[in-house]
């Protein structure tokens, strides 16, 4: 078989945008999949985005990825959440119609220059006598040779779904789990854990009694994650409310103990953040309902996700707590929620890159890393396709910071703390995220992307405009100014001090908007709105926004302090031996990333400078 630069593993999320940007970056690319006609599959939740989800994929966007394209021509029910909040915190999200997402999904991959689909399981990585990635041996017998491998398993890695006192090994319902991988990474002696996730019983739709339940409705203007994205044109749909009850509390508590979670049969660790119902009346059991959002899977697909009910309850059990539920009294289930189990490697054996610290060649990207989600995984399959691209190509990784974009967040607290349970993104993890907002992905990462060479010429051009847009549109605003006693007659309340204050600085008033400037300067009408909205944010908090950009590159000079590959903790008296061996495992790219290891001390950072400024000294080079 022909030789390929990146094989990737896996068409699911962090797959299908490994092979994308690998593609874009004009390697050899091979996707290995059981079947072709799952890549896109949504096995879980049909929605993308959310509160610092929708983050992510605006900013897989902005290096001219798949998932907000994708979304956009799959969303039926299109939400700005937050949207009474600051900017920092909103984000977008959509409901998707699961079989529009696929095909959309699968169309892109079709499109995609050098990439060949093997349709196949990978049973083994193959290590050749210099002790790096040299291909896979698939399931048949065939050894698919490449020098740089993304590992993207999702839940299929040793796979068990529980159903109750059920055990079922599988990835994914009536998939079959990838046990020969998960023997390859116990051989290279990779620190392995178990994880959990569950996903809810999926109900008829025509059994449900919507004239009974609240009702969700879509934004008026639907907001595309995009920006290659015009306008959204599939129908837009409306999602039905009900909560749990007394009598639903009670048919929990009766069968707890048939529970696959608390019968003791999962070892895994499951999703602090997206508990299962179980975990809702065990833990939180003094309230009286949990709310549950009734979300349709398709515009022709009777299927209906009940969101808020995920369980590892036995199928009668499920019934019985569905039909507790009001307007759910007479619902059929079609397919019984679980909870399935999977093994993840500890992601502090990785570098920033995504790529194995004592493996070269062989990246790890999505659940594989101990994270939940499909926007988490569709972000480091971006992150590790790219780096293994670059490796190919004989180029420099390319490192997301923290300072400056959500990936970056995520992909430093992998690497630097690891996880205990599964990791899902929220806007509480970035410290910068006022300058790190959804609205200002592309112009914070494109060029980035534009100089790496991994984006369209169409989408250069549009950056190009939008950037055009917002410089003439600033100006707009700062080549125009009013007089204290001027603004005052306009019904504008500023300081009588005398100064004139332009546009830009007026907006900085809490109390003063565009559509207060265009009764001064009517020309301000003419303006984009998306173009305004930004001025208004930027102008608004300049004060905060430039504390933080000088916070930002205070903290990018211990991030561009790097640390050797070779570099040695051991003889550095005064660091501890657990701290040494922390260093040792994890192995930190730069001050920044062991600063923010757990445990690590200033006293501790302060010897670590020392000890590479002495090395600097003494003729070895250190960046």
């Amino acid at each position: 078989m022909d030789h390929f630069d990146v094989i990737v593993i896996g068409g699911g999320h962090a797959g299908c945008e490994a092979v994308s940007i690998a593609s874009r970056l004009s390697v050899r690319v091979a996707l290995v999949t059981h079947r072709f006609d799952t890549i896109g599959a949504m096995s879980c939740n049909p929605a993308i985005g959310g509160l610092g989800k929708g983050h992510l994929v605006r900013e897989i966007d902005a290096f001219d990825g798949l998932m907000g394209r994708v979304a956009d021509q799959s969303g039926i029910q299109f939400r700005l959440l937050n949207r009474k909040k600051g900017p920092a915190v909103r984000g977008p999200r959509t409901q998707a119609d699961r079989k529009l997402y696929r095909n959309a999904m699968q169309s892109e991959i079709k499109a995609l220059e050098n990439v060949q689909v093997i349709e196949a399981g990978c049973e083994d990585i193959l290590i050749g006598p210099s002790g790096s990635v040299v291909g896979v041996l698939l399931d048949d017998g065939t050894k698919v040779p490449g020098g740089n491998v993304v590992l993207t398993t999702g839940t299929f890695l040793d796979g068990l779904i529980h159903i109750g006192e059920k055990k079922i090994k599988a990835g994914r319902v009536g998939e079959a789990p990838s046990i020969g991988l998960s023997r390859t990474l116990s051989r290279f002696e990779l620190p392995l854990g178990r994880l959990k996730t569950g996903t809810p019983p999926r109900l008829d739709g025509r059994t449900i009694e919507w004239d009974r339940l609240g009702v969700q409705k879509p934004d008026d203007v639907p907001v595309p994650f995009s920006t290659m994205t015009d306008e959204i044109s599939v129908p837009q749909i409306e999602c039905g409310i009900t909560r749990t009850n007394a009598r639903t509390h009670d048919v929990i508590r009766e069968n707890l103990n048939r529970s696959a979670m608390y019968s003791g049969q999962i070892d895994g660790v499951g999703p602090r953040y997206c508990p299962s119902v179980e975990d809702k009346i065990v833990k939180f059991g003094d309230r009286d309902g949990h709310q549950i959002f009734l979300e349709p899977e398709g515009l022709d697909d009777d299927t209906v996700y009940p969101n808020g009910i995920s369980t590892s309850l036995p199928e009668e059990v499920q019934h019985d707590l569905v039909a507790s539920i009001v307007g759910l009294e007479n619902a059929e289930v079609i397919q019984p929620g679980y909870a399935i189990e999977y093994d993840y490697v500890d992601p502090r054996s990785l570098t920033p890159s995504l790529e194995i610290n004592k493996l070269k060649g062989l990246f790890l990207a999505g659940q594989i890393n101990g994270t939940t989600g499909y926007e988490e995984a569709g972000a480091q399959g971006l992150v590790a396709g790219l780096n293994a691209a670059l490796t190919a190509s004989g180029r420099s990784p390319y490192h997301f910071s923290r300072t400056s974009s959500y990936i970056g967040v995520m992909i430093d607290d992998l690497t630097t703390r690891g996880v205990s349970e599964p990791y899902r993104m929220f806007t509480s993890r970035a410290e910068y995220r006022l300058s790190i907002r959804a609205d200002n992905a592309d112009q914070r990462l494109t060029p980035d992307a534009i100089a790496l060479g991994c984006v369209s010429s169409s989408r250069q051009e549009r950056f190009a405009e939008k950037l055009s847009s917002l410089e003439s549109g600033k100006q707009a605003y700062t080549s125009r100014s009013v007089t204290p006693k001027e603004a005052s007659g306009f019904g504008l309340s500023v300081a009588q001090d005398g100064i004139r204050r332009n546009g830009y600085e007026l907006l900085a008033y809490p109390n003063i908007s565009t559509d207060d400037l265009i009764a001064i300067w009517p020309v301000l009408s003419e303006l984009n709105h998306d173009v305004v909205e930004q001025i208004e944010i930027e102008a608004t908090y300049s004060v905060y926004l430039d504390r933080q950009a000088n916070d930002a590159a205070s903290i990018r000079k211990d991030e561009d302090r790097k640390i050797p590959d070779d570099f040695s903790y051991d003889p550095i008296a005064g660091l501890s031996n657990e701290l040494k061996q922390k260093l040792n495992q994890v192995r930190p790219a730069n001050i920044g990333q062991a600063s923010r290891m757990d445990g690590m001390t200033p006293s501790a950072i302060i010897l670590l400078l020392a000890h590479l400024k002495r090395r600097s000294e003494d003729g070895v080079a250190v960046a």
